[in-house]
């Protein structure tokens, strides 16, 4: 096939890169391509086992399998058999082979430093797995925990597990996978969805009081695992965000993030105080604050080039006081947000996350500032896609004001 047949693409929110850059299957996107050859399992024997060495035996056979430990004497085997019509995508923070996608924490762009090193990440190594249909539509679900490089999915005698009405065994991983479909798909209009838990044979559940906690949700029949443009999905330590192939196909470009910002910077915004002339950094060069880059005023959006006035002895040292307008409020550098798949629609950067100052679409700050993604064990707070930094601020973005050249 000359076009390999793309299912989607899973983005970890971060600003189009890796802090420490990408390395092979360690970056910040991960597109799932048809497979040369299907590599998906279906559930098939089940097995009741009483004695460790029986239940080894099954896992050293060489097949997928999942065991369910219900006490010392008693184990649920479930094998699982080769299913030519579906690919299958491992997530985690393993390297082992069996993980097709690394990833690691969130570190939220304010503790952005080699310092900050996770010590104890709470993403499991083999956090979930993403099954696609090879043939049209080419649907993509959900199901918690992935097979290790024995095959193997072992819920041990502490994780949460249970049978089913109709007999079949299904468990949770110890932080949980949840997952949120945005109402509306991932438009301009979109509303945030209703966060639930995936189980590990793919069911939906309303979430546990804590994350770790012992007792399962309730089960909502009435909603799938099945992946939806926009969809977010949480592996306790990193959040991803599912697109599909015919939502990016209507997404903004690079390209389109690069040409607004030349736009942007052909229009000659100018500092209301020095009357020089502002222009947003190129993309490529993250991180190191230039000399011509627009600062603004999070309080009120007035944007102005960098100046050393403006502290007041009774404030933060981050606030200052607008030269403007006078409101008082935290100063920092703006960053265009360059991951395109983050934006819900192509609108020119007018807006900007506080207190972070990425800057991105109206609409697509209006989107992200509502979303509440889960941060820790049990609290949510919106965050910034493009750094994972904790919004704040009563919207937690800011309409920008440039004043355009004087002559």
């Amino acid at each position: 096939e000359e076009n390999p047949v793309k299912a989607g693409k899973l983005i970890s929110l971060y600003n189009g890169a890796l802090p420490n850059g990408d390395r092979g299957r360690r970056k910040s996107r991960f597109a799932l391509y048809k497979r040369p050859k299907a590599n998906g399992v279906k559930p098939s024997t089940v097995h009741v086992i009483s004695t460790p060495q029986a239940s080894k035996a099954i896992s050293c056979k060489g097949q997928h399998s999942i065991s369910y430990t219900l006490s010392r004497n008693q184990t649920v085997v479930v094998e699982y058999t080769h299913d030519k019509d579906t690919d299958m995508f491992q997530v985690g923070r393993s390297t082992e082979s069996p993980i097709d996608f690394v990833v690691t924490d969130t570190i939220s762009g304010s503790q952005n430093t080699d310092e900050a090193q996770i010590t104890q990440s709470t993403i499991s190594r083999f956090a979930c797995r993403i099954v696609c249909d090879r043939n049209e539509p080419y649907t993509a679900r959900i199901f918690a925990a992935g097979f290790d490089s024995s095959k193997n999915i072992f819920l041990g005698e502490k994780a949460a597990k249970w049978k089913n009405p109709d007999g079949h065994m299904d468990g949770l991983t110890t932080n949980g996978v949840l997952v949120m479909h945005p109402r509306g798909g991932f438009t301009e209009e979109s509303q945030p969805g209703v966060w639930r838990e995936i189980s590990v044979c793919g069911d939906v559940y309303t979430l546990r009081e804590t994350r770790s906690a012992q007792q399962r949700g309730k089960l909502v029949e009435s909603e799938t695992n099945v992946l939806q443009d926009g969809s977010l999905i949480d592996l306790c330590g990193a959040t991803l965000l599912w697109r599909t192939a015919d939502g990016l196909f209507h997404t903004p470009t690079q390209k389109h993030i690069e040409a607004l910002r030349q736009e942007i910077n052909a229009a000659r915004p100018q500092c209301p105080v020095g009357l020089n002339t502002l222009a947003f950094p190129s993309i490529n060069r993250k991180e190191v604050v230039e000399e011509k880059q627009p600062w603004a005023y999070l309080s009120c959006g007035h944007v102005h080039g960098y100046h050393n006035w403006g502290h007041r002895s009774d404030t933060e040292a981050n606030e200052r006081e607008c030269p403007m307008c006078r409101t008082v409020g935290p100063y920092v550098p703006l960053w265009l947000g360059c991951e395109a798949g983050f934006y819900v629609d192509a609108g020119p950067p007018t807006h900007a996350f506080t207190p972070c100052g990425h800057v991105c679409s109206e609409k697509s700050a209006k989107y992200w500032s509502q979303i509440p993604l889960p941060h820790g064990t049990h609290a949510f707070h919106a965050a910034c896609p493009f750094c994972a930094t904790q919004l704040v601020g009563e919207q937690n973005c800011i309409k920008l004001i440039f004043q355009g050249p004087v002559d």
